[in-house]
């Protein structure tokens, strides 16, 4: 090969080597970056990374004034019951923080009611209020990463089902005869399905409802690829998921509350908004035919993600009540 084409190929050859190297070291910048960007804490304030509501000013008008009623019946309870701090080891040896709110009349009957992405446990006591109104004792807690919990990275209800496990075992230390309930919206939706799955579920659980949860974070995280950076799965959602297990200790594949419900013995009441552009609604049919446990679902529809028991209150809790005397034995 004549001296010049050589030095031409070589040219070409080492160009070529930079351009990967620099797409590499950009991919894998970009893969750090939405590590960060999506499961590395927050700190006390709401991450606001879902699409802009497509509910109607009508039903927005009356999610609006529901919550205010329903703000107004958690503060009535609140002043009935007494609270207390408790905190539990995590497996990985987090300190983890909840609060407790006993009933005025003993109960052995018990809500641990899970928050959602980037939010605390002060921010589902309206929910918990119903439960509290039916004589049910109440632990909220702060999912690690969350308020005052300990942990660098959101586990997106898959290292958070180990912890919920934990606090189902302090609830039993307390009350050894407890009959818990697990409720949970959004990302504490998923965190319920994904505990209900665990083969060492304690019998003590009797019923869990799950509110907007999505199938996997691989799932949900691809949408927000979508949305968020207008990008596509391949390749950077799997070059993040490695770096989320090395840095996070789990991939967003594994992290499947689909998977979960196939494996369930508990039943699991699923509720979503049918205007749900987030988590989107089709999710929770999905999950629903999955389920291999006794189950009901209830869609409210023109409810936006979060929404459902604000928008039609009376029919929410209505059901959860009803399908936890009729499949949960909870009358």
């Amino acid at each position: 090969m004549p001296v010049a084409k050589q030095k031409k190929r070589n040219k070409l050859l080492w160009a070529a080597m930079i351009l990967v190297a620099a797409l590499a070291a950009l991919l894998i910048a970009a893969s750090n970056y939405l590590v960060t960007f999506s499961i590395a804490r927050k700190g006390d304030v709401q991450s606001n990374v879902a699409p802009a509501s497509t509910v109607s000013a009508d039903n927005q008008a009356a999610v609006d004034r529901n919550y205010a009623l329903l703000e107004e019946q958690k503060d009535q309870w609140l002043a009935t019951v007494s609270a207390e701090d408790a905190s539990i080891l995590s497996d990985d040896g987090l300190r983890l923080v909840a609060d407790v709110y006993r009933t005025a009349e003993p109960s052995h009957r018990w809500a641990i009611v899970i928050h959602g992405y980037t939010s605390q446990k002060e921010h589902v006591l309206t929910t918990a209020a119903a439960f509290g109104l039916r004589g049910y004792n109440i632990l909220t807690p702060d999912m690690r990463a969350h308020g005052e919990s300990e942990g660098d990275y959101i586990g997106m209800g898959w290292l958070d089902r180990r912890d919920v496990i934990g606090w189902i075992d302090w609830v039993l230390e307390q009350d050894p005869e407890a009959e818990i309930v697990l409720q949970g919206v959004s990302m504490g939706g998923a965190t319920v399905m994904m505990t209900a799955g665990e083969a060492d579920l304690p019998a003590a659980v009797k019923g869990v409802v799950e509110d907007c949860g999505y199938t996997s974070v691989w799932d949900i995280f691809s949408d927000e690829l979508r949305y968020l950076f207008y990008l596509p799965d391949f390749p950077i959602l799997y070059t993040t998921e490695l770096f989320a297990q090395l840095r996070a200790g789990y991939g967003f594949h594994e992290a499947s509350a689909l998977e979960q419900v196939k494996k369930c013995r508990v039943p699991i009441l699923f509720i979503h908004g049918g205007e749900d552009n987030f988590v989107h609604t089709e999710m929770v049919y999905e999950l629903y035919d999955a389920c291999a446990s006794p189950k009901d679902i209830l869609v409210i529809e023109g409810a936006g993600h979060g929404q459902a028991s604000s928008l039609d209150p009376e029919r929410y809790f209505d059901t959860v009540f009803d399908f936890l005397a009729r499949e949960c034995g909870l009358d």
